[in-house]
């Protein structure tokens, strides 16, 4: 099974080294212990989310505030929009920085999007993460450095996609987003070993390419 990776476009990076305190409440830092925010839109909005969590695993900021936008990059308020804000908050400029350069280089290296169907209008992310960081093992319930599966396809594929993943190996759910996400997609993030959530991805991913070749069954 060959997928054609869709490599995230970073749409815009900013720092702000000393934050006003009512901005930093107003998107969820604590001004006692954070100063600084580092900002960040993107066209993919879960392989952001992949890339904040990769950012706490090297920096010791915090995720404060990460939202997708309304129907997805398609349909963005502006140039630099893209489909996601995410806002890290640290102590000072070097703790962003230091996250900002691991949370650029998730998305430049790891965490994407694949086409689906030869024409590309079907996508689907079935990524594992080997190791969690803090932002999704506090919004996953699962704990620091262990594995989860990350999987996300238009409705109808990630319905089947998960059916077919959850048989396909020792795997549990620990949160399922049902149809529609703020982007109109589906996904559910599962937890187990690292092997059996690759296996779980996999399975996925085959089944959302399967949906996508014969929609409708006979």
């Amino acid at each position: 099974m060959i997928l054609d990776p869709i490599v995230p476009r970073i749409l815009s990076v900013r720092r702000i080294p000393g934050a006003d305190p009512a901005l930093l409440r107003a998107y969820g830092a604590d001004p006692d212990r954070h100063r600084a925010l580092g900002l960040v839109t993107c066209d993919q909005d879960d392989s952001t989310y992949v890339a904040l969590d990769e950012a706490t695993k090297h920096s010791p900021v915090d995720v404060v505030f990460a939202r997708s936008f309304y129907a997805g990059s398609g349909h963005a308020s502006g140039r630099l929009s893209g489909e996601i804000l995410g806002v890290i908050a640290g102590a000072d400029a070097d703790e962003i920085d230091e996250g900002l350069a691991a949370l650029i280089r998730c998305l430049e290296h790891d965490a994407c999007f694949y086409k689906a169907d030869d024409q590309g209008t079907i996508t689907v992310f079935p990524h594992v993460i080997a190791s969690l960081g803090r932002y999704l093992s506090a919004q996953s319930g699962l704990a620091p450095g262990e594995p989860m599966a990350y999987l996300v396809a238009p409705p109808m594929e990630a319905t089947i996609g998960l059916d077919a993943a959850l048989k396909a190996a020792h795997v549990r759910a620990v949160k399922v987003f049902p149809p529609p996400t703020e982007t109109n997609f589906a996904a559910a993030w599962l937890g187990g070993e690292l092997a059996a959530c690759q296996a779980a991805a996999e399975a996925f991913a085959a089944a959302v390419i399967e949906v996508g070749r014969t929609p409708r069954e006979r």
